[in-house]
């Protein structure tokens, strides 16, 4: 029996008094919702909106139950100990880093990693499009006296020629005033998922070594890249002084984050991570779902896009379908069925277990999202739901 719906039958009893007991908005578990989302209905879902499975709150409570069950688990005390010392010892066995710290959000993970990088050196070169620079609502200059300077607008990649720019520019004015940090995301959501160019990140960040530069990599979606880029993780975190991967986009987590790299740096931080408000007093339960993936991750990964290229080759046969992968791409396929209304069309297919999202604005082409949950369908049985809905 397939491993997901064992969890979906033998845990669901065990589940169902934690949604009992749940309150506020969990209420919505009434003893309908819960008959109806019944234990062959658990699992089955497949989503081409989400970084990873997408979990329901009964599905992670199945799985939840599943994974504090084994005969080892034990659960941390303040984010320190049990299975959150286990998780970070994985990662950072992963990326190749002396160590690891779990963090709950990756917004205070790269936050606490270019701070602490930083130093005495306030500067911090970022992309122009990167979440550190967007999405963080200016808290690393609120709350760490830290100067972003945003690089490569509109593009993923920062280039060596900007940094020497910003190098010369900070060398020569009247009060020294040193970069100390180079940070990059990769892949660069805002930008479609795309991969930042490795040849020249190479050169930027041998760069930064020899002016004695820190390197933080946002790597939220990192564990993509070895399938796209033809680099491995290690490849990858090798070149950065600190690294960020998200617990919750591929991994599932209900939330979380790691930070690793070097034991002289994560040494020490669970004092920051808890004068920044983030030491959980119990943090397993959104951790514990992320070792059960972590391991199994990119053989997955690449089995999806396994999926994912069949279905396109069996859409593009039937003569309405019309697949593009952009450029520098990580995990988009970009889909269009010209001559259909999408909405209706994505509302039958969603009826039939498939979630799409919807079309990018100002266009009529669906950005699908490959991940893990394509392993629960076929490409037959896939390629039949997308055609079968376009009959209305």
């Amino acid at each position: 029996m397939d491993r997901r719906h064992f969890l979906a039958t033998s845990g669901l009893a065990a589940a169902l008094p934690l949604v009992g007991h749940m309150t506020g908005p969990a209420a919505a578990f009434s003893a309908a919702s819960v008959a109806s989302n019944s234990a062959n209905e658990l699992f089955q879902r497949v989503n081409f909106t989400w970084d990873g499975l997408n979990l329901s709150p009964l599905e992670y409570a199945t799985l939840l139950r599943d994974v504090v069950s084994a005969p080892d688990f034990e659960a941390d005390y303040y984010s320190l100990g049990g299975n959150i010392e286990s998780l970070e010892r994985t990662f950072a066995g992963l990326l190749g880093k002396e160590a690891a710290i779990f963090l709950p959000t990756g917004t205070l993970a790269n936050h606490i990693a270019v701070r602490t990088l930083a130093g005495e050196e306030r500067r911090v070169l970022v992309q122009a499009e990167s979440h550190l620079y967007n999405d963080s609502g200016d808290a690393a200059s609120t709350l760490s006296g830290l100067n972003l300077i945003p690089l490569a607008a509109g593009r993923s990649t920062i280039e060596l020629v900007e940094v020497e720019q910003w190098l010369g520019r900070s060398a020569s004015g009247r009060v020294e005033t040193g970069v100390g940090v180079i940070s990059i995301e990769n892949p660069v959501r805002r930008r479609g998922h795309q991969m930042v160019e490795f040849d020249e990140l190479v050169r930027v960040c041998e760069r930064a070594r020899e002016q004695g530069i820190r390197l933080h990599l946002d790597g939220a979606r990192m564990f993509n890249l070895p399938q796209h880029s033809g680099r491995s993780v290690r490849e990858h975190a090798a070149l950065f002084d600190t690294v960020y991967v998200s617990l919750w986009k591929h991994f599932n987590a209900g939330a979380g984050a790691i930070l690793a790299g070097d034991a002289s740096v994560i040494e020490g931080l669970f004092h920051t991570r808890r004068m920044f408000g983030g030491g959980m007093p119990y943090a397993w339960p959104q951790a514990a779902v992320a070792s059960h993936y972590a391991t199994s991750y990119e053989t997955d990964y690449a089995k999806a896009w396994q999926t994912a290229d069949e279905l396109a080759e069996r859409l593009r046969a039937d003569g309405r379908f019309q697949f593009r992968k952009p450029p520098g791409g990580t995990c988009r396929l970009v889909m269009k069925v010209p001559g259909v209304e999408p909405r209706a069309w994505v509302q039958r297919v969603a009826e039939q277990g498939v979630d799409l999202p919807h079309a990018m604005s100002g266009t009529d082409e669906l950005p699908l999202m490959v991940n893990t949950s394509l392993l629960r369908r076929s490409p037959e049985e896939l390629a039949r739901v997308f055609v079968g809905a376009l009959a209305g």
